[in-house]
C-alpha cells in the first residue's frame, strides 16, 4: 500500500464555509480535508506549506469551457487547457460539447473521460449536447453535469431552435438543462440587415439583447410549463437579469461571465475582434445591472466560457472571425481584484466562483474548506499586483482579453486532491484529476 499523501498548510488566511476569515492551518489527507483549526500539531507531514501573509479559497469550479479536444486541439487540448486551469487557481471543469466529434452520444462521452483521465491535471466533467433527434441519450448518458441546447448562434446539429424539438427535450426527463439564449431566426434576420460590415463592432448589433432576451423568455416558459431544472449560460443583457428579478422559479440558475461583467462594446476599439464572443459584449449599462443581479443573488455564479481560437484564427476579416476568447487563467485574478476594488467581497467571490457551483451541479464535497471536503485548494496573493501578460499565459491560443490589465489575487498555490499541482509558476504535470460526480 503507498504511504498516505499528507498535506498541511500553515498559517494561511482562510475563507471559512460561513464567509469569515481566519488566520489558521489546514491539514489534508489523502484527498480531503481533515482538520481546519488556528494551529494544528502534527509529527507526520509528508509536504508542508507555509501561507504566511497568503488567502486560502476552495478551488475555483469552472462551469462552462470549450476545451477543444478532441478534433480542434491547434486551439487549445485537455492538457494545456488543464494546465491553465491549475494557473489560474482552476481545480475543477464542466466542459461542452461543441468538440469533433460532437460530444451527443455514451460513447463521445466516454471518449472525453478516457482523454481527461490521462491528460487533466485537475477535476473534470463533460455536458451531453442536445440534437433534434438524440433524445434517448440526453436521458441516459452518465456521468454527466447536463444536458446542453444551443438555442442560437450555432449551427449543425446542435442547434436545436424550433419550439417543437425544445419542448420535447423539457418534457421528458429530469436532468438539469443548460441553454446558450440566443434567438437564431432573430440573428439570422439581423445578419441580412448588416451583410457586408466588416466592422466586428457590429457583432453586438447583430447578436442583440432583443436576441438573447426572446431566447430566455422562451426556455423560461418551457421550464415553468414542466418545472425542469433549468440554467441559464452566460448572461449577457440587463434585459435577462431584470426578468429573472421579478420570475425566477426555484429551479432555475443562472451564470455570468467575468468579460460581461468587465468589458463592454467599447472594447472592440481597443482589442478588435479578440472582444468578439457569444453572446457579444454589451453597454456600460448591462455591465451595472448584470453586477447587481449577481450581489443580489439573481444571477448565481460566475463562468469563463473559455473558448480559446488561434491569433490567426482571430487576424481575420469580420464576420469570418470566430467567436470566444479564453478565460481560465484570469477569471479568480479578476473578481478578486474586483473585490479589493469594493464591488463584491472575497466571501462573494468564493460562493459565485466555489460553492454555488458545487451546489446547483449537485458536486459533492465541492466548494468549502471545511473537515471532509474534498482538498481542491487555492493560495492566493492579495498583497501583489501583477498584469496580464501575453508570454506568461499557458492555455495554447497564448492571448487574453484583459492582456496588461493589473490585477492582484493571482494563485501562488493550486491543490488538487491534496496535491500541489501549481507553486510558484511551476505546474506539475504529474498530477491527475478525477471524473466529478453529479447526484
Amino acid at each position: 500500500m503507498s504511504s498516505p499523501q499528507i498535506l498541511l498548510i500553515r498559517q494561511a488566511r482562510i475563507v471559512l464555509p460561513n464567509g469569515e476569515l481566519m488566520i489558521g492551518d489546514v491539514l489534508t489527507r489523502d484527498r480531503q480535508i481533515v482538520e481546519v483549526a488556528p494551529e494544528i500539531s502534527q509529527t507526520v507531514v509528508a509536504t508542508e506549506i507555509d501561507a504566511q501573509g497568503l488567502t486560502l479559497l476552495p478551488g475555483v469550479i469552472d462551469p462552462q469551457v470549450h476545451f477543444r479536444e478532441p478534433g480542434l486541439e491547434h486551439k487549445e487540448d485537455l492538457f494545456t487547457a488543464s494546465c491553465a486551469c491549475a494557473k489560474g487557481g482552476v481545480t475543477s471543469f464542466l466542459e461542452m460539447p461543441n468538440t469533433r466529434p460532437l460530444t451527443t452520444t455514451q460513447q463521445a462521452l466516454d471518449d472525453k473521460l478516457e482523454r481527461a483521465s490521462n491528460k487533466c491535471l485537475v477535476n473534470y466533467g463533460f455536458f451531453i449536447g442536445a440534437t433534434a433527434d438524440n433524445l434517448p441519450d440526453l436521458l441516459l448518458a452518465q456521468p454527466t453535469p447536463g444536458i446542453k441546447i444551443f438555442m442560437g448562434s450555432m449551427h449543425g446539429q446542435l442547434l436545436v431552435d424550433g419550439e417543437t424539438a425544445l419542448e420535447s427535450i423539457f418534457a421528458k426527463g429530469s436532468r438539469l438543462i443548460a441553454v446558450h439564449a440566443e434567438d437564431q431566426a432573430r440573428i439570422n434576420q439581423r445578419r441580412q440587415e448588416f451583410a457586408n460590415i466588416h466592422d466586428v463592432a457590429v457583432h453586438s448589433q447583430i447578436q442583440d439583447n432583443q436576441a438573447a432576451m426572446l431566447a430566455t423568455q422562451l426556455a423560461l416558459k418551457l421550464s415553468q410549463k414542466y418545472q425542469r431544472r433549468l440554467h441559464i449560460l452566460h448572461m449577457s443583457t440587463g434585459e435577462e437579469a431584470e426578468l429573472l428579478r421579478h420570475d425566477k422559479p426555484s429551479w432555475v440558475t443562472a451564470e455570468v461571465t467575468p468579460q460581461h461583467l468587465l468589458l463592454n462594446a467599447s472594447a472592440y476599439e481597443q482589442i478588435g475582434t479578440l472582444a468578439q464572443m457569444n453572446p457579444p459584449l454589451r453597454s456600460p449599462h448591462d455591465n451595472e445591472v448584470l453586477w447587481q443581479a449577481l450581489r443580489d443573488g439573481v444571477i448565481d455564479f460566475i463562468a469563463t466560457d473559455h473558448a480559446p481560437h488561434t491569433l490567426e484564427e482571430k487576424a481575420q476579416e469580420y464576420p469570418n472571425t470566430p467567436s470566444g476568447m479564453p478565460g481560465v487563467e484570469t477569471s479568480l485574478a479578476l473578481m478578486l481584484t474586483a473585490a479589493m476594488q469594493e464591488k463584491c467581497t472575497i466571501a462573494q467571490v468564493v460562493n459565485w466562483m466555489s460553492k454555488a457551483v458545487a451546489v446547483a451541479y449537485g458536486i459533492p464535497n465541492k466548494g468549502a474548506i471545511a473537515p471532509g471536503y474534498d482538498a481542491d485548494l487555492v493560495l492566493v496573493d492579495l498583497n501583489t499586483y501583477r498584469p496580464v501578460r501575453r508570454e506568461e499565459l499557458l492555455t495554447k491560443c497564448r492571448w487574453s482579453p484583459f492582456e496588461g490589465w493589473n490585477l492582484t489575487g493571482w494563485a501562488v498555490t493550486t491543490i488538487v486532491g491534496g496535491e500541489i499541482v501549481y507553486h510558484k509558476g511551476q505546474v506539475n504535470t504529474q498530477v491527475r484529476g478525477q471524473a466529478l460526480t453529479f447526484l
